[in-house]
């Protein structure tokens, strides 16, 4: 089955060091579990009409978490989740990040 570029790119990712980077022209986004990077390659160059050098993927590992207070709270686990880095060409940017 193929997946849509709306269906491959979830979100963007917004933190700190992911912000830091946009000025270096990497972008973050949380794509589908299945993508693999040509498919991401192909979804943000349709979605956002730029060129795409790169891409780097990396799953992220489930955390455990604990919701209550002190020792009697309840343990569970976060769900694990792909990761997108995308570099751009020199000169150009994602209009979506400039806001943030």
């Amino acid at each position: 089955m193929s997946l849509s570029s709306a269906q491959i790119i979830r979100r963007p990712v917004i933190s700190e060091k992911s912000m830091d980077q946009t000025q270096h022209g990497r972008y973050t986004f949380r794509v589908a579990e299945d993508a693999n990077k040509f498919q991401i390659k192909r979804a943000i160059e349709d979605l956002f009409k730029v060129d795409v050098l790169t891409v780097n993927v990396l799953n992220t590992k489930a955390k455990e978490k604990t919701r209550g207070r002190r020792q009697r709270g309840q343990k569970g686990w976060t769900k694990p989740w792909k990761k997108a880095i995308v570099t751009l060409a020199a000169g150009q940017k994602i209009e979506f990040f400039e806001g943030v």
